[in-house]
């Protein structure tokens, strides 16, 4: 029977060791720390839920909510509340609730732009001249921050359009590559001339799902109705991928410290053994995949060393709801970088989903590092809690001491898709392609959340798992 082993117990190397194992191929998954999952993270503080990691993903994009089913536990997702599917930003030193009718970076009508209170109204006449600029004929890759301020103007990428992006993508928008991230607003500056415009006939053609839902033509923002979670927490999935796997086939604590071809295969060092497989799945941040490639093939570890990853810091609050003062009528905020706070973002959990905390009781999740503010990821947990802390009582009047706190760090670990990020994939692409036994998976690659994990996952296994039964055909 032949072998594979997986290097990385996040979801993508989960979801590859599943896909691995019901292929009828034995399979070897290694994983550093103590746990699965990667960054994501679920811990229990009596009847309070936290989240260390990500709290949610997208059901529009289907990979994660087809394992989900396929595990058996679609029973269990939930969807935010549907009453408080809004948020706010911070504008000036005080929240204020996103502008309706808003998607992401532009609005999709003149009213939505006229009415919101986050830009003043050179930024709104500036904006609505979007709808009369020129097309970009250019096919060369352009930064987000780039393509907002030509079609939208500096106070837009500032107050709406950064903020925003942050809180997905960790990163500096001036960096950020458009066709990497967001390439339908390409596709709409081209086809219709301008974004607003594109949105418009969207909402139109929309119509009957936001008379019925309201989460089109009244998106603030994101369209909150999209997030879904699992009553347990996010561990739920990683928990469940990792149960379906053969005893003894996954191994914790197990650091990978060498990895070199031989014969046909491979020989994996970890810190207490040396293992040998047919194949390898590397499911690692690109530049621990590089580290591990070096001795293997130098220009392929060079290529995986562009993609830049910046860290981020998560840190949970357990209030007494009366502790705070602001109204908690929403799902969180998002801090725009130019009012110069310590936080990306923040949540708030108990309200987001059911369940989180019982009645009286208030968990904030704040989000915070990034590429703009990498120090604050670095810091030792104590330091993020007190930086957190002291934000939360000026952003939300928080008034005494938490009942709980939760900081943890995540190093490394958020891809940052720079200008030019599609081009270095292809070339990473091409030179993997020469190791017919190897794959390269994670975050660093085809999209950042998990939905787009598990499908890159799906992908490069089953093209792994085709060339092995060819191999066991000839």
């Amino acid at each position: 029977m032949k072998h594979v082993i997986v290097i990385g117990g996040g979801i993508s190397g989960l979801s590859a060791a599943y896909r691995l194992h019901q292929a009828g191929i034995r399979v070897t998954l290694l994983e550093a720390s103590g746990h699965v999952g990667g960054v994501i993270g679920s811990v229990r503080h009596g009847d309070c839920l936290l989240e260390t990691g990500p709290d949610c993903w997208a059901s529009n994009k289907p990979a994660a909510m087809e394992l989900a089913n396929e595990l058996g536990l679609g029973d269990q997702i939930i969807g935010t509340r549907a009453g408080v599917r809004r948020s706010f930003i911070l504008h000036h030193g005080t929240l204020k609730r996103l502008p309706e009718g808003f998607f992401l970076i532009s609005p999709m009508s003149i009213k939505a732009l006229i009415k919101t209170p986050i830009l003043s109204w050179p930024g709104k006449i500036r904006m609505g001249f979007e709808l009369f600029k020129g097309v970009r004929r250019a096919d060369s890759d352009e930064s987000l921050a780039g393509f907002v301020r030509r079609r939208f103007g500096k106070e837009a990428l500032d107050r709406i359009a950064q903020p925003m992006i942050a809180g997905i993508y960790t990163a500096d928008p001036e960096k950020l590559s458009l066709k990497a991230t967001f390439p339908a607003f390409i596709d709409m500056e081209r086809k219709h001339g301008s974004v607003i415009k594109a949105l418009r006939k969207r909402a139109k053609g929309e119509a009957g799902k936001a008379q019925s839902g309201g989460e089109v033509s009244k998106a603030a923002g994101p369209r909150y109705g999209l997030f879904v979670t699992f009553k347990g927490g996010m561990s739920t999935l990683p928990d469940a991928l990792a149960a379906r796997l053969p005893e003894g086939s996954l191994r914790l604590n197990e650091r990978v410290t060498g990895l070199k071809r031989i014969d046909e295969g491979w020989q994996v060092t970890t810190e207490t053994e040396t293992l040998k497989a047919d194949a390898v799945v590397s499911a690692l941040p690109a530049h621990a995949s590089a580290t591990l490639l070096r001795d293997t093939d130098t220009e392929l570890a060079d290529a995986l060393s562009e993609i830049e990853y910046a860290g981020a810091a998560v840190v949970n609050f357990v209030f007494d709801r009366d502790q705070i003062t602001h109204s908690m009528d929403g799902i969180g905020a998002v801090i725009p970088a130019v009012e110069r706070r310590r936080i990306i973002a923040f949540s708030y959990s108990s309200v987001k989903f059911e369940g989180r905390a019982p009645e009286g009781t208030a968990v904030v999740r704040v989000f915070m590092g990034g590429a703009l503010n990498p120090e604050v990821a670095k810091a030792p947990p104590d330091e993020q809690t007190r930086i957190a802390l002291e934000e939360l009582r000026t952003l939300i009047g928080v008034k005494g001491e938490p009942k709980f706190t939760l900081a943890g760090s995540h190093q490394g670990a958020m891809a940052q898709y720079h200008v030019g990020h599609l081009d270095r994939v292809a070339k990473i692409r091409e030179l993997a392609g020469a190791h017919t036994t190897l794959a390269i998976i994670g975050n660093g690659f085809d999209g950042v959340g998990i939905p787009d994990c598990i499908r890159n996952a799906n992908e490069a296994t089953a093209a792994l798992i085709k060339r092995i039964e060819s191999e066991r055909e000839a």
